[in-house]
């Protein structure tokens, strides 16, 4: 007999082993000629080649559905091992035929892709440039399309985690008079990435994600003096990053790190003396080499209809004021 031993990362124990150890326990029941046990983190596998092989594409299959679905039951356990019993087809998750630009499929058979031309540019350099500016209006995706790349890095173990986060700055609010601890106070202001991995991530799957710190959502002053590597980065509302805090996040990039930097530059909130660093090193890094630059537009946004009204309205009359002052 031999022994193979298969690690399970980023996985949370009771959703993939079961309740009492009963998905693995139900594998082992269909292969009483081998012995299977489970400690923590660990699967060993005692047995003949043949039927180690057999077992373990039967627990890789269960991986492949656990990451897709969130959770294996002891049903499922049941249909790939009743699948590999009648030779039938490697045994692989269910979701629906892919369609085109799907990037993942999320919670309650949500199908989030790529909806507009520019959208699928992103989606595009991302897959082209480690490091993407991606700019334009509310509205446009440029945030959810971001947090949903991220999260299907994670998932094909392109990278081993997410970091997520974003200048705490006041939006017209006064963030000394909110209530609760500094991680209370600016939770608020990262709300919009949580709704976005909300619908990309079962609920127990992102708390176990966020609880071990595979997917971190951080204030950007959190980064300072670390180095981020195998991981997929995105900077959120960047147009109220100083210069120097942009210069400092952009220079925590590590080896095999993906970094996507979003900002409008029509919603700049800090004090009016104050540069934004988004705008600047727009400027200062249009030529280098191996940076991607994404517009988006009003023809990209995707909620209300008048949304992209409201937009051009705002932006018609700031031109108008330009024109009189």
């Amino acid at each position: 007999m031999i022994e193979k031993v298969i690690t399970l990362e980023n996985v949370s124990l009771v959703d993939f082993l079961g309740i009492e150890n009963n998905n693995i326990k139900e594998v082992a029941s269909a292969f009483p000629g081998s012995r299977i046990v489970s400690r923590g983190n660990e699967i060993r596998i005692k047995g003949s080649t043949s039927e180690i092989i057999k077992i373990q594409d039967i627990l890789n299959s269960l991986l492949d559905h656990y990451h897709q679905y969130g959770k294996v039951t002891q049903s499922t356990v049941q249909d790939y091992i009743q699948r590999d019993e009648e030779e039938a087809a490697p045994a692989q998750p269910m979701p629906p035929v892919p369609e085109p630009d799907v990037l993942l499929y999320g919670t309650k058979g949500i199908v989030i892709k790529a909806k507009t031309v520019n959208q699928r540019t992103l989606v595009e350099s991302a897959a082209q440039h480690d490091l993407v500016f991606a700019i334009g209006p509310a509205g446009t995706g440029k945030t959810y399309i971001s947090v949903a790349l991220a999260v299907k890095a994670l998932k094909d173990k392109e990278v081993k985690k997410i970091i997520i986060t974003r200048p705490a700055v006041e939006a017209g609010e006064n963030l000394g008079f909110l209530p609760g601890d500094l991680k209370e106070k600016i939770d608020p202001y990262l709300r919009p990435i949580y709704d976005a991995l909300d619908d990309m991530i079962p609920p127990e799957k992102l708390k176990y994600y966020l609880e071990n710190r595979v997917i971190e959502i951080a204030p950007l002053a959190y980064m300072r003096g670390r180095t981020l590597h195998n991981a997929f980065i995105l900077l959120d509302e960047a147009q109220n990053t100083t210069t120097m805090q942009m210069k400092m996040f952009l220079t925590r990039m590590g080896p095999q790190s993906k970094v996507i930097v979003t900002g409008d530059e029509s919603q700049i909130d800090l004090p009016r003396q104050q540069k934004s660093g988004l705008i600047e090193t727009l400027h200062v890094l249009r030529n280098v080499n191996g940076i991607g630059f994404v517009r988006l537009d009003t023809r990209d946004v995707v909620r209300h209809r008048l949304v992209k009204e409201i937009i051009n309205a705002y932006a018609r009359n700031d031109a108008e004021q330009k024109t009189t002052s």
